[in-house]
């Protein structure tokens, strides 16, 4: 499946499929764990795994949020979005630069967006500097 860099880098993990948009700010903790009490999959650790969710939601602070998660190994390996997102974007570029880090953060379509939400498992993402591929 082909998609649009918003960050470069590669990963591979399991995927995890979000049901709604998520803020970084006040919807994680430290730990990597969705706490946002509204959220369908309060509860769920995103640490490690190729995330996929619809969009992003709220405040520009989740770009610290997310290079700080970078930075402790509490971050999702890679982000998998519908739409571009500037605030994540600078969260993957702050930890590239201050810490050497990387997750790659890609765009892909709706429809291809829900294909993949019905492959569970392993995914791989391969995000050059203006194409990615994700593969299972």
């Amino acid at each position: 499946m082909d998609a649009l860099t918003i960050h470069p880098g590669e990963a591979t993990a399991d995927l995890l499929v979000l049901d709604a948009p998520l803020s970084f700010w006040g919807g994680t903790d430290e730990h990597g764990s969705i706490v946002d009490e509204h959220h369908p999959q309060r509860g769920a650790s995103l640490t490690g795994r190729v995330v996929a969710l619809p969009s992003a939601r709220g405040s520009s602070s989740s770009s610290s949020v997310l290079a700080e998660q970078i930075r402790a190994g509490t971050a999702p390996a890679a982000l998998i979005l519908t739409e571009p997102d500037a605030i994540l974007m600078l969260g993957g570029w702050v930890a590239a630069e201050l810490y050497g880090l990387r997750i790659p953060i890609v765009v892909v379509s709706t429809k291809d967006y829900q294909e993949l939400c019905h492959h569970p498992g392993p995914v791989t993402v391969s995000a050059g500097p203006e194409r990615a591929t994700i593969t299972w």
